[in-house]
């Protein structure tokens, strides 16, 4: 799991997509995949009552489990609901992105995520840093921090840096709040130095975090840096192994999650270059109407 680059991934998106997505979905659909798992993975209580995953790891990124939330299909799914209830193509392309940037950054981590969910259960991991989150809050933290994982989040919050000019006034009033009519919205009820609040909100909270979870684990805590593959590796990591175990390994099933994955992965882009194209059209169609339009 990634701490910091889900904050900070959708500004990146925004600079180079600029108003071809609306940046609220966009940063929503970054969320999306842990709104409603991550608290149970860390456990959440109230009132004496505490609900916590006995497999946190299963629970978070496996099947049975919430994993397909990590899949690609479920950025597509949730997109075609926003489309259905709100015919915005713009608006529904842009949660896809972001939970897509979510699902594969997660990819990294030594646990993975199921891409290809429902057409496989495959986990796809490249294994940078250990997957903790069964160990609690804290230490997870502290693992995280100590290996390649806060090198991930800081290589994002360098490309954020860079990007820096989607975070200006001028850059919020030509591109972001023209093409999202949540900003105007919104409008009507705040002034702009507080939409301008909202709208950076997430990368400043990002780029604290960051600083501020680092301190605490080198600073007040000294848990030890270890920058190997996979690493650290004095904290019990999760591999992507040892999640999906129940999963059938019949010879028939095996040969068949393979070929359904491509299947899967064709329909997927056929569907997304579509959808792209769809936009492209009515784009130029718009832009056409305008200019032959007298005035």
């Amino acid at each position: 799991m990634s701490w910091v680059a889900h904050d900070v991934e959708p500004y990146v998106i925004q600079k180079h997509l600029g108003r071809r997505i609306a940046f609220v979905p966009l940063l929503i659909g970054s969320y999306a995949p842990d709104l409603a798992t991550k608290w149970f993975v860390y456990g959440v209580g109230a009132l004496g009552i505490e609900l916590k995953a006995d497999n946190p790891a299963q629970f978070h990124r496996g099947w049975p489990g919430a994993g397909f939330t990590h899949s690609l299909a479920f950025g597509v799914l949730v997109a075609l609901v926003i489309y259905a209830i709100g015919r915005n193509r713009v608006w529904a392309l842009s949660f896809m992105i972001g939970e897509g940037a979510h699902a594969l950054t997660d990819t990294a981590d030594t646990v993975g995520t199921m891409l290809l969910f429902p057409f496989t259960t495959e986990l796809f991991s490249f294994g940078a840093w250990a997957y903790a989150g069964q160990t609690g809050r804290y230490t997870d933290a502290g693992a995280y921090f100590s290996g390649l994982g806060f090198v991930w989040d800081g290589v994002w919050l360098v490309w954020g840096l860079l990007s820096w000019r989607v975070l200006t006034r001028a850059y919020f009033r030509s591109t972001v709040a023209p093409n999202d009519p949540f900003w105007r919205w919104a409008g009507r009820h705040l002034p702009e130095g507080a939409l301008l609040a909202l709208y950076r909100g997430a990368f400043f909270y990002g780029a604290c975090r960051w600083v501020a979870w680092l301190a605490w684990a080198h600073l007040l805590r000294s848990f030890a840096f270890d920058l190997r593959w996979g690493g650290p590796r004095w904290v019990p990591a999760i591999r992507s192994s040892e999640v999906n175990a129940s999963g059938c390994a019949c010879p028939s099933c095996c040969a068949a999650s393979p070929k359904l994955a491509i299947y899967g992965s064709v329909v997927v882009y056929a569907r997304l270059r579509g959808t792209y194209a769809a936009l492209t059209r009515n784009r130029l169609s718009r832009a056409r109407r305008r200019r032959a339009s007298p005035g």
